[in-house]
């Protein structure tokens, strides 16, 4: 498999990663329904559209996007803002168990030390323990006691990583 990684915009990419990110989440939780691209899109639009600086990561294989990172300026003065925090990541679930993640999050503090952040921050359910072997194989590092998600209640841990250096693991 010839993974590649793009920073794009692009709104075919968008919807390409929109549509991941509805059925990753509906695979995840064990939902039955994905949904649809009216409502996952917003979702996406609203990362990049908050700032200049937001970035988004997409993994292709043959021309198949496989999984995406979107990613912006943490906090509120976004734009000298050295903290990129990543919002949204996602695997297609027909290339899960395939290193897309791995390959994906290996290429963030690249990306985001290119676009002139210093340190990244992510909040996981401690219960995605897939994703949090990942991040944690990867070097992030965990930041406070985990709290409950605001609508869902789950518990969410904060993930911070050094990306001044670029590389991870």
């Amino acid at each position: 498999m010839a993974l590649q990684t793009t920073v794009t915009d692009s709104p075919e990419r968008v919807d390409a990663v929109a549509q991941i990110w509805a059925e990753a989440t509906a695979a995840r939780d064990g939902a039955e329904d994905v949904a649809p691209l009216e409502l996952a899109r917003p979702l996406i639009r609203t990362v990049l559209d908050s700032s200049p600086r937001s970035v988004l990561l997409v993994a292709d294989d043959g021309g198949r996007t496989t999984g995406f990172a979107a990613m912006e300026p943490w906090g509120r003065a976004r734009e000298d803002q050295a903290i990129a925090e990543v919002r949204y990541v996602g695997v297609s679930p027909g290339a899960w168990g395939e290193g897309v993640g791995r390959r994906l999050m290996a290429a963030v503090p690249d990306a985001l030390a290119q676009a002139g952040y210093e340190q990244a921050l992510l909040m996981v359910y401690t219960d995605n323990t897939r994703a949090v072997r990942l991040y944690e194989g990867l070097g992030w590092r965990v930041q406070g006691t985990p709290v409950p998600h605001p609508r869902s209640g789950r518990l969410e841990q904060l993930y911070v990583l050094d990306v001044s250096g670029g590389d991870a693991r």
